[in-house]
């Protein structure tokens, strides 16, 4: 062992020269998590991710059951539509279904005060696709091809737009 040299905080056998830059805390590289600023501890990462998970346990429910009323709501407007005009309702329908996306995110925004955790936003995700589901099962029993084609529209763009809207992820940064 040099006399410059460090031992790991986690590994005492092991040298090292590398620090913690949040702590300074000595580290190894099994130890260190590389940050697009420097390299960290797995103690460091962890209390930085907990300042960023404000949700509160009624959260989950409260924002779970939100999704899936304004889901359901959105998928039977979306079938309504599709028995109204169903040719030129599909083209509506690439436009309302991120619009009803956008609406249920910002509900369950206002609902939870705006707090957030990665678990409830997977909720909200769930809450949606079950929300749609009665309709989507009910387009699907009744082998009504226009029902099926608005509601698999209204799946794969409301669900993921509201995901997107609600983590606070941008696309096309």
């Amino acid at each position: 062992m040099s006399e410059n040299a460090l031992t790991c905080a986690n590994h005492p056998d092991v040298e090292t020269r590398l620090r913690c830059k949040k702590c300074e805390k000595p580290i190894c590289p099994k130890c260190a998590v590389h940050t697009p600023t420097g390299y960290q501890c797995r103690e460091c990462i962890r209390s930085r991710q907990k300042i960023f998970d404000t949700s509160l346990p009624q959260d989950y429910v409260i924002g779970f059951i939100t999704a899936a009323v304004l889901s359901a709501i959105g998928s039977f407007l979306i079938s309504l539509l599709g028995s109204i005009i169903p040719f030129f309702g599909i083209f509506i329908a690439f436009i309302a279904a991120p619009s009803i996306g956008v609406g249920i995110a910002e509900a369950v925004r206002a609902v939870t005060g705006r707090r957030r955790s990665p678990t409830l936003y997977r909720v909200i995700f769930v809450g949606i696709i079950i929300g749609a589901l009665p309709m989507a099962l009910l387009a699907l029993l009744s082998l009504n091809i226009f029902g099926i084609i608005f509601q698999a529209i209204y799946f794969f763009i409301s669900a993921p737009t509201a995901y997107y809207r609600i983590s606070g992820i941008r696309i096309g940064r």
